[in-house]
């Protein structure tokens, strides 16, 4: 069991969530993840690490509330425990000759995102980062990303806060910058929703900048036994959990790895309204019952 020792709530569904855990703190790096349950009945679910504490001995996460799961740990307060925290798991991030870098940042994916930009920015890079959101109620770590910043680009689809349009938009205009003054990024990081991380890659190849992106790929046991987190990079199968989740922007196959990250959208609607282990053999039971109830009426 692992303790809750801090949580806050940074928007309507957004939380970061505190676990006392020595063992993953002592060795956790950025770019890494935890798998957790938040009890022994519930489904192993994978979040990134956003900060680790050495000396005290805690884990944070940021996760965003929109399954059974994440809703069920919402539901946890301080000094409350939950069954599972595993990790730290996946490769390391690598900040090593990195020196002008640019962090994309989409919606919950600013969560990974500015570990990544601190990492980067504490290894000596310069650091610009695009933090894109769809409107002003659901920003999150501004303050966060712009202490580990040399620029902040804020921005919203409706331009209710910050600049108004899409991140892939601010990109292509700050390589158009960078490339006609003659100092364009070497490095460029991006964590968010699959579509956007496809067209920021495809923007990137375009000026010839080296990109990294994060992968949330559906994960089951996140040691590399179930294959449920494969995707194709470079025209090879790799395992987000082992061989990621960081990967080559320019090589991974979008088109496939956004088919397959949708192929259990019905089951978790149903968990969530449910709110517990869906069962079809229980769906198939209540079908019955239904049937035989209105056969009497």
């Amino acid at each position: 069991m692992f303790k809750i020792v801090k949580k806050e709530q940074l928007s309507d569904n957004m939380y970061r969530v505190t676990f006392h855990a020595p063992l993953v703190a002592r060795k956790a790096q950025p770019g890494q993840f935890l798998m957790f349950r938040v009890d022994e009945f519930g489904e192993r679910m994978p979040i990134t690490i956003s900060y680790f504490d050495r000396e005290a001995g805690d884990v944070t996460v940021i996760m965003q509330k929109v399954g059974s799961t994440t809703a069920l740990l919402a539901s946890k307060n301080e000094g409350d425990y939950v069954a599972d925290v595993v990790g730290p798991l996946g490769n390391p991030a690598e900040f090593e000759n990195m020196h002008k870098v640019v962090v994309v940042g989409g919606g919950s994916g600013c969560a990974i995102a500015w570990p990544q930009a601190k990492g980067a920015h504490d290894a000596g890079a310069e650091v610009d980062i695009i933090a894109g959101f769809r409107t002003k109620g659901i920003v999150v770590l501004e303050d966060e990303m712009r202490a580990c910043s040399n620029n902040l680009y804020m921005m919203t689809d409706d331009g209710s806060y910050g600049e108004k349009g899409f991140t892939t938009v601010k990109l292509k205009e700050l390589l158009e910058k960078a490339k006609a003054e003659g100092k364009q990024y070497d490095t460029c990081i991006c964590i968010g929703p699959l579509p956007m991380m496809k067209f920021v890659c495809e923007i990137t190849k375009e000026y010839g900048v080296h990109t990294m992106v994060d992968m949330n790929c559906i994960m089951i046991d996140g040691s590399g036994m179930c294959g449920g987190c494969r995707l194709t990079v470079d025209g090879q199968m790799k395992f987000t959990c082992v061989d990621g989740p960081e990967f080559d922007g320019h090589l991974v196959d979008f088109d496939e790895a956004i088919a397959r990250s949708k192929i259990y959208e019905e089951q978790e609607l149903k968990v969530f309204q449910r709110r517990h282990h869906y069962c079809s053999l229980q769906e198939m039971a209540d079908a019955e019952e239904a049937a035989r109830k209105k056969e009497e009426q």
